[in-house]
């Protein structure tokens, strides 16, 4: 199952889901959550989710459900509006926010200081952006988030990519 986030005030997300469908996907192959009316904190960096709680956020707002999700998609898309060249701080709390899916230990790899994962297998992640995004900063940007979580980059697609991001979301 594939997960698409929407925090635009646009719902974009609406339109990929959409296409998909016209594409021939089914829907049990994606969800879309449309964020824009939960509540979803920033990561206050109190590691609850490391020593006391591990693997559960100790923020009691609407995001819960999504983490769940999240550590069993096989691609997870952030679809956000951009400010400043970057995701909205709506997107931006959400990707703050997978720290559960990871431990507080630490391996080298490649070099690399990275946390262990806590489960086996992990999303890789795509972003579809409106606005005036800095598509060059937030390719780098979800190359080296994949890579912490050892996953893939999928791309970064400006909305009016959305077919190539689509085509993407498959394959």
């Amino acid at each position: 199952m594939n997960l698409i986030l929407d925090t635009t005030q646009e719902h974009l997300g609406k339109r990929i889901v959409e296409e998909l469908l016209r594409s021939g996907k089914r829907q049990t192959e994606f969800e879309r959550i449309d964020t824009t009316t939960m509540q979803i904190s920033h990561c206050i960096g109190c590691n609850h989710c490391w020593l006391k709680t591990p693997g559960i956020c100790s923020i009691k707002d609407d995001y819960a459900p999504i983490l769940k999700k999240m550590s069993g998609a096989g691609q997870v898309w952030f679809v956000s509006d951009t400010r400043f060249g970057f995701l909205s701080y709506q997107t931006k709390n959400i990707v703050d926010r997978v720290l559960p899916l990871a431990t507080m230990n630490l391996k080298f790899k490649d070099g690399q200081m990275r946390h262990v994962m806590r489960y086996d297998h992990q999303p890789d992640f795509g972003i579809v952006f409106a606005g005036d995004g800095d598509r060059d900063y937030l390719n780098w940007w979800c190359q080296r988030m994949a890579l912490n979580f050892g996953s893939r980059s999928l791309g970064v697609f400006h909305v009016e990519q959305m077919q190539e991001a689509i085509k993407c979301m498959w394959s």
